[in-house]
C-alpha cells in the first residue's frame, strides 16, 4: 500500500509522469533551465498539459535546447519553426526562443553558468517537498500549476 500521493492537476499520463519525476526538482544543468524556460514561454495563454504533449516537437525543433545552436538560428529557422506545426507558431514565441538563447550564453559568460545565475535568486540548497508551493521556473513547477502540499510531504 505505498501509494504515490500526488496533486490534483495531473489528469494524464504527460502531466502524472511531470508531476512525479519532474515537478519541484532542483535543476541545476544549464540545457535543462533553458528547456523549463523555454516551455514556460511557450505556455503563456495556454494549458501546460498542451505543452507537455508538443515536448518532443520542441525538442525536435529547437535541437534539444541546445542554447549554443538556437542561439545562431536565422531567418531561415525562423520560417521553418512558424511552419512547424508540432510546437506553438507565435512568431513572438519563437523569437524570445532565439534570443533567450543568447541571452544564456552572455549569462554564463558573467556567471560561469546559467544554473549559478538562477540559483543567486534562491538558497542554493535542494528545495524540500514542504517548499513547492514556492518553486519556480528553477525547480521546473509549471507557473500554471496550483500548489498542493499533501500532508505526508
Amino acid at each position: 500500500m505505498n501509494q504515490k500521493l500526488r496533486c490534483a492537476w495531473p489528469t494524464n499520463p504527460l502531466a502524472i509522469a511531470y508531476h512525479d519525476k519532474e515537478w519541484g526538482v532542483p535543476v541545476r544543468d544549464d540545457r535543462k533551465l533553458y528547456e523549463s524556460l523555454i516551455l514556460e514561454g511557450a505556455q503563456a495563454g495556454l494549458s501546460w498539459d498542451t505543452i507537455l504533449a508538443k515536448r518532443d516537437n520542441y525538442r525536435r525543433a529547437f535541437d534539444r535546447f541546445d542554447f549554443n545552436k538556437v542561439a545562431k538560428y536565422t531567418a531561415r529557422d525562423r520560417k521553418r519553426l512558424l511552419a512547424d506545426a508540432g510546437i506553438v507558431r507565435h512568431a513572438g514565441k519563437i523569437e524570445a526562443t532565439i534570443v533567450n538563447a543568447q541571452r544564456v550564453l552572455d549569462v554564463r559568460k558573467e556567471h560561469g553558468s546559467f544554473a549559478s545565475y538562477v540559483w543567486t535568486f534562491r538558497d542554493a540548497e535542494a528545495l524540500s517537498r514542504t517548499s513547492r508551493s514556492a518553486a519556480s521556473a528553477s525547480s521546473g513547477r509549471p507557473p500554471s500549476m496550483p500548489s498542493c502540499r499533501p500532508s505526508a510531504w
